[in-house]
């Protein structure tokens, strides 16, 4: 594993471990930023420590504890914050003792979904937390600016210090007030993995990874929750074709298009299973409805035996629950592919004034794919152009100009290859 992914793997783990010994969110996320900085230099230089989670807290923690003495100078009350915040029994232990704690992520993760929250700050300062996102990362995410997400992530930091809440599981039924943000957060940790927002990648392995481990580790913790295990469902049947969506290039491959062979069946098996058994429950959640359409693209054996009037009947189901725009989008998708083109057309006209889409690249994309499918060439590759301006997504752009630069007009051959949804 490279250093940058094995870091980010480890960043959540020590600013557990130091939120658990020391309290004091924000200033041990700021000693942990600089442990990491320490590693990116030194490592390369002087190699991997053998145990880089001991070696990261030891230097959090010393970093921290510099951090709390200049703050209780600055507020001159050196003897009693240092009585109350550096006992002996709360410093970092030896690197011994450290390598058999425990992982605090989940811990970690339960407290940044303090109720004291709104849910959209839950959500945002766990990304950046535990998921390691950046904070412009989180504002595509959550289709705001990069301001308003720095002032919403700031005052979350600040809420959880002013809690007090202790660094611990919460109880049983506290749990079950913080499932739905919990849930929610991986969702878009996984999303961000499987897609990046923007980069050179077209997806960051480590991120995809991680939101499964701790999806895992929510369903043992809740193994009764079918929306957990339906969550976990859709991420495995949908990571399952991440090895099949890249060419050796590097450019995006289409589902259509993808090497089913190459689909891990492990993956495949397990979120079947998984998503099936929750189903069965009755009343199934939105995790599990999006875990059923995954499992139809990845049961089917080729893309022309895809049931597609059932993923567009589930979307719908999804639409009577959600007013979210990208299930809207995907509805347009599956009725388009379902009815044909026109119809699909006609429903994506009905997502042009949402201003929640407004300047992402994916509405447009879906039009050109919808405009290629209907014989309107031109409009099509007006439509892919305008497309990849928008993405921010390197292999997006590259996937989206190949699209245009394929209709050169009017006189297109009309037994061109056809488009298929990206996957």
């Amino acid at each position: 594993m490279a250093d940058e992914d094995l870091l980010r793997k480890l960043a959540p783990q020590v600013l557990g471990a130091l939120v658990r010994r020391f309290g004091h969110f924000d200033t041990a996320e700021d000693a942990v930023q600089e442990a990491l900085l320490a590693a990116a230099t030194q490592w390369p230089r002087d190699g991997v420590p053998d145990d880089p989670r001991a070696w990261l807290i030891t230097v959090a923690a010393r970093r921290l504890t510099d951090l709390l003495r200049a703050e209780q100078a600055r507020r001159r009350r050196e003897d009693a914050v240092a009585a109350r915040v550096l006992p002996d029994d709360r410093l970092a232990p030896p690197a011994d003792r450290r390598a058999a704690a425990p992982d605090d992520t989940l811990v970690l993760l339960f407290m940044c979904c303090h109720p004291s929250l709104s849910p959209s700050s839950q959500i945002a300062l766990t990304l950046r937390a535990v998921g390691g996102l950046s904070t412009p990362e989180i504002a595509r995410a959550f289709m705001v600016s990069e301001a308003t997400m720095t002032r919403r992530i700031t005052r979350a930091k600040q809420r959880v210090k002013d809690s007090g809440v202790p660094f611990r599981l919460p109880s049983p039924a506290e749990r079950a007030r913080r499932t739905d943000a919990v849930l929610h957060v991986l969702y878009l940790i996984f999303n961000e993995g499987y897609a990046s927002t923007s980069g050179p990648d077209l997806h960051r392995a480590e991120l995809a990874a991680e939101a499964i481990r701790l999806a895992r580790m929510v369903l043992r913790l809740l193994p009764g929750d079918a929306e957990a295990a339906g969550l976990l469902a859709l991420m495995l049947l949908t990571d399952a074709r991440r090895p099949a969506r890249t060419g050796p290039d590097g450019a995006l491959i289409p589902m259509a298009e993808q090497d089913r062979s190459r689909w891990h069946a492990g993956f495949i098996a397990e979120g079947v299973e998984l998503v099936t058994n929750a189903l069965a429950r009755g009343r199934p959640g939105p995790y599990q409805v999006q875990a059923a359409i995954a499992a139809l693209h990845d049961e089917a054996p080729t893309a022309e035996e895809t049931d597609w009037p059932q993923i567009a009947a589930l979307y719908a189901l999804l639409r009577r629950g959600s007013d979210n725009p990208m299930v809207a989008l995907n509805h347009a998708v599956a009725v388009a592919m379902s009815e044909g083109p026109a119809a699909g057309l006609d429903a994506l006209e009905r997502l042009r004034h949402d201003d929640r889409l407004a300047g992402d690249h994916r509405p447009i994309a879906v039009r050109a794919h919808l405009l290629e499918m209907s014989g309107d060439h031109a409009g099509a590759r007006a439509a892919y152009e305008e497309a990849a301006q928008r993405a921010m997504s390197l292999p997006q752009q590259r996937y989206l100009r190949t699209r245009a630069a394929r209709l050169t007009g009017p006189g297109t051959p009309h037994d061109a290859d056809p488009p298929h949804p990206v996957a």
